[in-house]
């Protein structure tokens, strides 16, 4: 194996240069109750698990909320009924996993009416900058990690004020009201990237999350994305890249023909391609080559099994995923609380056998 020559934020330049770095790199979010269990088996306490991973990609940005007051309505042991930032009563469920999954009851904006009643709230404050962020930025740089803006799409963040199915049914219906939403949304992704402009931060990516697939397939038709969503991430892309900057899109589910359009609106890097949901980096590598960069594809349960099927996953998709650059080691959502510690590393140490260049 290679000796490792370059610094994380040299190794992901390398990657979304369109060539090919020292070895692959890898970015990972990990789940509550994984840290918990890593706690249990060895890992520090006085440290996260990225902080001990290194893990090699930060994210950073700021409150894109409606900033409603939290207001509490019932807490018991196992579930908590309350309105959140976005005027929505959510209900919190506890689940075996020691995770909180939650549900949505009811919603403060449903109609244009209530927007316009309350869409000041979506207008840039200080607030909206969180007081640590600044350490954060300066411990990452310190680091050498790649640093990239993080924000949200205009979808995912338009159901969590309307619900999700509301917000489906008014595309359809009260097309010019959800557009309205989705603008918003890109308005205040703009102002949080340029306050921390602003602060005197430089970004090395853009990452821009907002969930459009389910395990079957997208959740809206190319058509209608063209039609309503592609224009803003567009808009948000063309920022970016005004800047330099390459932005990511974080999609769960098969987004898989989304992904010409996603392409047009300026993506350059996808992630996290989901197994459950039927997307193998082997066939995206085939069809797109080096036109889209892969995040993922590296499937939990294989991580949650034996080191033999820890490797075979690695060491059948790795090699393909990386040939020629344009890949990123990541799992194909998040790690759940069944992956042992020793199994992600041993799973890292994979990586590095095959996944370092000549």
């Amino acid at each position: 194996m290679s000796p490792e020559y370059m610094t994380p934020r040299e190794r992901l330049a390398c990657v979304f240069a369109g060539k090919t770095p020292d070895r692959v790199p890898y970015y990972e979010q990990f789940w509550v109750s994984t840290r918990k269990r890593w706690l249990r088996e060895g890992m520090p306490l006085n440290v996260s698990a990225e902080e001990y991973f290194d893990i090699e990609l930060v994210r950073i940005g700021g409150d894109h909320s409606m900033q409603f007051p939290h207001r509490l309505v019932e807490e018991t042991e196992h579930q908590r009924t309350y309105w959140d930032e976005n005027g929505a009563l959510r209900r919190d469920l506890l689940t075996t996993d020691n995770e909180w999954t939650p549900q949505w009851l009811d919603f403060t904006i449903k109609t244009p009416d209530d927007w316009r009643k309350h869409r000041e709230r979506m207008a840039m404050n200080a607030t909206r900058i969180p007081p640590t962020v600044m350490d954060a930025y300066a411990h990452a740089r310190k680091k050498n990690r790649f640093v990239v803006f993080t924000g949200q799409g205009s979808l995912t963040p338009t159901w969590a004020k309307l619900g999700f199915q509301n917000t489906l049914l008014l595309m359809l219906d009260q097309p010019e009201f959800v557009n309205e939403l989705f603008a918003s949304h890109v308005e205040i992704t703009i102002a949080l990237f340029e306050a921390l402009l602003d602060m005197g931060m430089t970004f090395d990516g853009a990452w821009l999350s907002d969930d459009l697939g389910y395990n079957k397939g997208p959740m809206i038709s190319p058509a209608l994305y063209r039609e309503l969503l592609l224009p803003h991430h567009k808009r948000l892309c063309d920022l970016f890249a005004s800047h330099g900057l390459k932005t990511i899109l974080h999609s769960d589910g098969d987004v898989r023909p989304l992904i010409p359009d996603f392409l047009d609106a300026g993506f350059g890097a996808l992630h996290p391609l989901e197994v459950k949901a039927g997307i193998d980096v082997r066939d995206l590598k085939q069809t797109y080559g080096n036109r889209l960069i892969s995040f993922g594809n590296i499937d939990v349960r294989k991580l949650s099994g034996t080191r033999e099927e820890i490797e075979q996953e690695i060491a059948a998709k790795v090699p393909v995923a990386m040939a020629g650059g344009g890949y990123v080691f990541n799992s194909d959502h998040s790690v759940p609380n069944t992956v042992s510690l020793e199994s992600y590393r041993f799973a890292l140490q994979m990586l590095r056998k095959y996944g370092t260049y000549e």
